[in-house]
């Protein structure tokens, strides 16, 4: 999948998705995410509460981002299912105070205030959200 077309898209105010991720034992789950960002054509970043989602990463640092953009029918619906592992996990710094800027500018001060921390991902490989098997 082309890197730069999947910025767009990933990086769209009007895109939905859900990040998965699993626990050290396997125990699966599922959350619905606004904050990942695609940053540059191999990283992701995003904020996170205090939250499964951030448990399991410390635990288990793979996960996966499947977002998309609806269209008039399912196949003209743009997105994809983009694979990720988690290379770091900050509670602090210039990346972590830029996100809780960011979530406070987006959803007030309550949202911010929740942030616990600024996760980066490299991208592993990225399909299409409808994929022909190929």
């Amino acid at each position: 999948m082309d890197r730069r077309e999947l910025m767009r898209i990933f990086n769209s105010t009007s895109r939905f998705g859900t990040l998965s991720t699993s626990d050290g034992q396997g125990n699966l789950n599922a959350g619905v995410f606004n904050s990942p960002q695609m940053v540059d054509e191999n990283t992701v970043v995003m904020a996170l509460g205090d939250n499964r989602t951030l448990a399991n990463l410390k635990k288990h640092p793979r996960a996966v981002f499947l977002f998309f953009e609806p269209g008039s029918d399912p196949y003209t619906w743009k997105g994809a299912r983009v694979y990720l592992q988690a290379l770091r996990i900050e509670g602090q710094g210039t990346l972590y105070d830029s996100m809780v800027e960011q979530v406070r500018a987006m959803a007030g001060d309550d949202a911010a205030g929740g942030i616990r921390a600024a996760v980066t991902f490299r991208i592993q490989d990225a399909r299409p959200i409808i994929d022909s098997g190929q």
